[in-house]
């Protein structure tokens, strides 16, 4: 399972990327967001590379433990239905 770190903002997008990136080529689908604490929009747009090209590989994420402060971001930009169907509910069996 795939963790980013404690922030994921402008400074850093471009590393957290290209990690999640390496992840999901190496067949990771899970990515949990339990350490992450900072976030700027530069979050958003990075969870959405990363689907972007996981789903041009036929491959769905999930994305586990996502902190409020980045869903009230996901929400803000209007993006909900986009990454929505693709975070695990804690209150669901995960396999």
């Amino acid at each position: 399972m795939f963790q980013p770190g404690a922030s994921l903002t402008f400074d850093n997008a471009k590393t957290a990327l290209d990690a999640g990136l390496q992840a999901i080529a190496g067949g990771q689908t899970d990515i949990d967001f339990s350490n992450l604490v900072t976030v700027d929009s530069a979050a958003v747009a990075t969870i959405l590379a990363w689907q972007r090209v996981a789903s041009a590989k036929a491959v769905s994420l999930s994305f586990r433990n996502i902190p409020a402060n980045l869903l009230s971001l996901i929400s803000l930009y209007d993006v909900t239905a986009l990454i929505a169907p693709n975070i695990a509910r804690a209150d669901l069996p995960h396999h």
